[in-house]
């Protein structure tokens, strides 16, 4: 087996599902990880299993996604993959749904996103390489009723995925969009009982993170879709 080209990985929105599979993944693979979130109490265990680093940031913020990469910088050096799974969602008709909810939501789904990315550039660009990853969803393909806020968040998402793909990719980065399309597995939503295999199972998702990234440069996926295979489409 060839050996895995990453060493360091930041995983910005972290949680439970894809980010602690994924953590799990990497650090198998020799892997450094850091584990970033507002909530960095919920990281605690996740952190004590797989050995990785826990930043609190808000990466909806620009001077929080600047000091955690500053941070991380400095103790543990620059991420070569970096890996944003972060994103809120919002409900409600259009015609009374909160702005101010929406525009928090799109600060964490979109400008995030675009926060993060232009951190990862700046340190990835000088060495001509490294990876940037974006998790998508559905939303980021077709716009769903009463879900404006995400639908427009996820399409901003894509949309820069597409972009920093085409600019960075001859530069020796490898940038992918994950279109996450379906619900993906947890305890509190476990596959039906008429429906094995209806949900995606966070750690054959992360499996597909680990093949992607481990593709040589003459062939790179820039955009997966991913789903159930009882999934319509």
């Amino acid at each position: 087996m060839a050996e895995f080209p990453y060493s360091l990985g930041l995983i910005v929105g972290a949680g439970a599902g894809i980010s602690a599979s994924l953590a799990r993944h990497l650090t198998t693979r020799g892997v450094k990880v850091a584990l970033a979130a507002r909530d960095i109490e919920k990281l605690r265990p996740l952190a004590d299993e797989t050995g990785a680093l826990v930043f609190a940031a808000d990466a909806s913020q620009s001077s929080a996604v600047e000091d955690l990469f500053t941070r991380l910088d400095h103790e543990f050096g620059a991420p070569d993959l970096v890996i944003y799974n972060a994103s809120s969602r919002i409900s409600g008709p259009l015609a009374s749904v909160d702005p101010t909810l929406v525009g928090q939501s799109l600060a964490v789904t979109a400008f995030g996103a675009f926060l993060v990315a232009q951190q990862a550039a700046r340190r990835m660009e000088p060495k001509g390489r490294g990876a940037i990853l974006f998790t998508g969803a559905t939303a980021g393909i077709k716009g769903f009723a009463r879900s404006a806020s995400f639908a427009m968040g996820k399409f901003a998402l894509r949309g820069l995925a597409q972009s920093a793909a085409r600019e960075l990719g001859p530069k020796g980065i490898h940038v992918v969009h994950f279109n996450i399309d379906g619900a993906v597995r947890s305890a509190r939503r476990p596959d039906a009982v008429n429906e094995p295999d209806g949900t995606l199972d966070p750690e054959a998702i992360a499996q597909t993170y680990i093949d992607v990234l481990a593709q040589p440069r003459n062939a790179w996926t820039h955009e997966i879709d991913l789903r159930p295979w009882t999934e319509q489409f």
